[in-house]
């Protein structure tokens, strides 16, 4: 393993060990989930909180105005520590390894589900049971809105993708004719 791939592992075991001490493990996987998605998709964003020029409290209140109202403050005070110690830049890959550590306390794997919309409770639900049997895994589904994938689904568990976009299909479409 290397130094950086330890760094992460380390910060991501100790979120998973703050929030399982403060019994909110589901809620703190949800909220940082969502922040780390909304980092990887907004460069403004992503560039407020790296710049070594904006002193660490306005980008911790950037942090808390983002957060005030849609998660736990023990999920703003987490993501201001990774800011803090400067991991603005691995948040993602600090957090998709607690999802991962976390997902595997419960004897689940993760499916990162990317849709055009928002899917309600009942449709994750189908769907995880759907990538379970495709998988023969225990899966827990972790939805990205994301509109380019244009209607469809794209699924990522692990090194398995499975792309069921409409994008996708019609790249086979074209590749055909």
């Amino acid at each position: 393993m290397t130094a950086e791939r330890s760094k992460v592992d380390a910060y991501a075991r100790a979120i998973l060990e703050i929030a399982r001490a403060e019994d909110r493990v589901a809620p703190v996987e949800d909220d940082l989930f969502r922040f780390a998605r909304a980092l990887e998709g907004s460069e403004p964003l992503r560039v407020a909180l790296t710049d070594p020029q904006l002193p660490l409290e306005r980008r911790l209140a950037v942090v808390d105005e983002l957060t005030a109202g849609k998660a736990l403050p023990l999920s703003a005070a987490l993501l201001g520590m990774l800011i803090g110690a400067g991991r603005v830049n691995d948040l993602g890959t600090i957090v998709d390894r607690f999802v991962e550590l976390a997902a595997a306390a419960r004897e689940r794997e993760v499916a990162e589900v990317r849709s055009a919309i928002e899917l309600d409770d009942a449709q994750v639900a189908r769907l995880a049971e759907a990538l379970g049997r495709a998988t023969g895994k225990a899966v827990e589904v972790k939805v990205v809105v994301d509109p380019s994938v244009l209607g469809g689904l794209v699924a990522r568990i692990g090194d398995t993708v499975i792309d069921g976009s409409v994008r996708h299909r019609l790249d086979q479409m074209k590749a055909q004719l």
